[in-house]
């Protein structure tokens, strides 16, 4: 059985995604440049996998980009689930 995708791995895979396109590399190629296999990047685009830090700087590495890159802001790509404002946790009176 498959488990669904959190919404943080979902919004980090999107991002790894759109970065990838935008430097015009393929999954096998961005995975053959990781040293990764890909369909772990693929499981990393689709929200599947809790991806390490070490892994990111990989990715991040053979992408080219900065680390920072890949992670998501709060507004960006957020779904229908999750509003793009801060978070505000309720107040107790």
């Amino acid at each position: 059985m498959s488990a669904a995708p959190s919404v943080v791995a979902a919004r980090f895979g999107a991002k790894l995604r759109a970065v990838r396109l935008k430097a015009g590399v393929s999954q096998e190629r961005l995975a053959d440049l990781a040293g990764l296999h890909r369909t772990y990047v693929s499981g990393v685009e689709r929200g599947l996998r809790n991806i390490s830090l070490e892994n990111i700087d990989r990715l991040a590495r053979a992408l080219d980009v900065d680390m920072a890159s890949l992670v998501p802001t709060r507004g960006e790509l957020a779904g229908p689930t999750q509003a793009a404002g801060p978070s505000r946790r309720p107040t107790r009176s």
